[in-house]
């Protein structure tokens, strides 16, 4: 007994650390969990996925100091516009901007299109490009090439989209490959029609390149928000706070995010995901 008393007397200050973030971690997780059952709003599996992903969150954001991440304000918007081709068809036009502290301005434009066909009820294959321009306040512009496949599985206000990117970057010949599962909760307010919405995309890369793409667990985007139908619900606007972690690999700094999200979906035809 008094060597236990003594080991925790002397306990370490990094291991004392370690104790402070997985309590806090269960405490929001618990808040989280009464949050959601007082909605009364069904979806075990999607709630389960969304506490892992508070708490890492919330373990990450109280090691802050130790890890001595970098955080930024951003702000974050998107257009879409689906042009439906036949019932089971349809092409999505896309504009997206983001802007941010760190990049003293404009950090990134996209433009592009999406070609979606449904097999199904619940499910919708695509095939897409964009042209992607990133920037920063220091450095020179570059200009990426990139293709999307996806499936999006819908089950009534659950969707899950499967998504494979290909980065081609002038900066060399390799191919940049992405994988980003992502999941989207919908939970319908009794209004009927404000929706509030919670999702979680990961971002994993299974190939490194000579131009800067490593290999991994890049990142992780966690929102939460609301969508406003206008004009009779042909058009859709998703307003939500978007947390972006981005995890220090290579010696660099890990990345905190914090953005303000508009998108806007004209003619919304089928699900509407954030990218």
């Amino acid at each position: 007994m008094q060597a236990l008393t003594h080991y925790r007397s002397v306990k370490k200050p990094e291991f004392r650390q370690a104790d402070q973030v997985h309590h806090a971690s269960r405490r929001i997780a618990k808040s989280f969990g009464l949050a959601i059952a007082a909605q009364s709003v069904a979806g075990g599996i999607f709630v389960s996925i969304v506490r892992c992903a508070v708490c890492l969150a919330s373990a990450l954001l109280f090691a802050a100091p130790a890890a001595a991440q970098v955080e930024d304000e951003q702000f974050w918007e998107q257009v879409n516009v689906n042009v439906p081709l036949t019932p089971e068809a349809r092409i999505t036009l896309e504009q997206i901007g983001r802007w941010g502290d760190r990049a003293d301005g404009i950090s990134q434009t996209e433009y592009g299109a999406l070609l979606g066909w449904k097999t199904s009820k619940t499910v919708e294959f695509g095939l897409g490009y964009r042209r992607v321009g990133l920037f920063t306040a220091t450095g020179p512009s570059v200009h990426e090439n990139r293709l999307r496949q996806q499936v999006v599985v819908t089950r009534g206000n659950l969707f899950g989209r499967f998504r494979v990117d290909e980065r081609f970057n002038p900066g060399g010949s390799e191919i940049g490959v992405r994988i980003r599962p992502l999941l989207r909760r919908n939970f319908p307010l009794a209004s009927k029609k404000l929706v509030f919405f919670a999702s979680h995309e990961s971002f994993l890369l299974p190939n490194s390149t000579r131009w800067g793409q490593r290999s991994g667990y890049e990142r992780m985007r966690n929102m939460l928000g609301i969508t406003v139908p206008f004009i009779a619900r042909k058009a859709m606007l998703d307003i939500g706070y978007l947390n972006q972690f981005r995890f220090g690999r290579a010696g660099a700094r890990p990345v905190m995010e914090h953005a303000l999200s508009l998108q806007l979906t004209i003619n919304a035809i089928g699900p509407i995901l954030h990218d």
